[in-house]
């Protein structure tokens, strides 16, 4: 038996005016996705916990079947594992995004403009971090760069319990209300307005202005934790695993559970990845491992720029070229079964993610059901017959052990 796990980051959505009522992955084109939907077990799924804010990192670890109220610790550190950064029990690591902030006067009266500084590219972001590390880095605080817009800083021997904001969930927000509070925020603070003169004088950012580009203006911190430790996926569910993401918040979760990362060049994780090459990475993958998880970022990344056209785009590529190309190649394996679920939703109004309940769907090779009328969208959590997952943790034992 093969298993394969498909994640659209953020696909699912509420009901729009704009789209008569429907969601974007309700109007998106899916066919291979409605195929599962009405030959598969459907079902809906809270991979949120209660008190939990919905990210990707709470929903992903639940979905590869670990408790988040038992293991989970902070974005950052999962991040940091994928990049080897090595974190005693005393440090502390931030997510540290390169953003757009706009307005004059007062720090506290700019407006979050762009939590991703227009998705500045891997190599002027590297240029940036590595700038702001050699001025502003110190035997205590050490900034490491990353992909794009995201990056990360380690406060050694650092203070936990400081109150931070995602710079997604305020777009077009003045900042003062959301900047970090708690004992040791004086530190980010400072870190945050030293910053921007740094590299507004940069000549990247220089460059990015001539060219009508936003620029990287300020550092923005969030997600932060200490070292995470959880049990290795292989001893929980005797099945040997790698995972597919251009993240490196899911990759990161991979390592944790003991899987092989399989990078695909091309893979961005917006709009512009290589869809095509994740879903045949995939497919090869799967003659050597047991599971394979595959994440695709781009609807998430659509429904924070609040943008529903590209949202819809994203769905409709990550349809055909993901779950159609992975479809067609799986007719060349006898037993196999097929997770399809978004990690959580991405609301294109609020342009943030939210915690309620999403669809999911399991396709088993050996059997098919006939479900006439089911779609894979919101409206499957909706039906009466379907399976109800309050736990989100508990949906991998059923996915694996579940007989057919």
């Amino acid at each position: 038996m093969k298993y394969i796990v498909l994640v659209g980051d953020g696909m699912a959505d509420r009901p729009m005016k704009e789209l008569g009522g429907k969601t974007c992955l309700q109007k998106a084109r899916t066919p291979h996705m409605d195929r599962l939907a009405s030959e598969g077990n459907p079902g809906k799924v809270r991979t949120i916990p209660k008190g939990f804010d919905p990210g990707s990192d709470v929903a992903n670890l639940s979905i590869l079947g670990y408790n988040p109220s038992k293991y989970y610790s902070g974005r950052a550190p999962v991040e940091a594992v994928y990049r080897g950064i090595k974190l005693r029990p005393e440090d502390v690591a931030f997510r540290c995004n390169l953003v757009t902030l706009a307005g004059g006067g007062r720090r506290a009266d700019e407006i979050m403009k762009d939590y991703s500084a227009g998705h500045v590219s891997t190599k002027e972001a590297q240029l940036l971090i590595r700038d702001i590390n050699k001025k502003l880095g110190d035997k205590n605080i050490v900034f490491y760069p990353g992909m794009s817009y995201r990056h990360l800083m380690v406060w050694r021997n650092g203070k936990e319990k400081i109150k931070c904001t995602p710079p997604h969930d305020i777009t077009g927000k003045k900042i003062g209300a959301y900047l970090p509070t708690g004992e040791g925020a004086d530190l980010l603070r400072i870190l945050m307005e030293q910053s921007a003169e740094i590299l507004l004088s940069n000549p990247v950012n220089k460059n990015r202005v001539k060219k009508g580009l936003f620029p990287a203006n300020s550092l923005w911190f969030w997600g932060q934790g200490r070292k995470l430790s959880i049990p290795v996926f292989r001893d929980k569910y005797n099945l040997s695993g790698a995972l597919i993401s251009a993240v490196d918040l899911t990759k990161g979760l991979g390592i944790c559970a003991g899987f092989d990362i399989i990078n695909v060049k091309g893979a961005t994780g917006y709009i512009d990845t290589n869809y095509i090459g994740k879903a045949n990475a995939a497919l090869k993958a799967l003659n050597k491992y047991d599971l394979v998880y595959v994440h695709v970022e781009a609807p998430d990344e659509a429904g924070h720029n609040g943008d529903i056209k590209t949202k819809i785009k994203a769905i409709e590529d990550f349809d055909a070229k993901v779950v159609g190309t992975i479809m067609k190649g799986l007719a060349g394996f006898k037993d196999y079964r097929i997770l399809l679920l978004p990690d959580h939703a991405t609301p294109v109004r609020i342009r943030t993610h939210t915690d309620e309940p999403v669809p999911f769907v399991i396709y088993d090779s050996r059997v098919r059901h006939e479900k006439k009328g089911y779609t894979f969208n919101e409206s499957l959590l909706r039906k009466k017959k379907i399976e109800v997952f309050d736990r989100g943790y508990k949906l991998m034992d059923y996915f694996i052990r579940k007989k057919p």
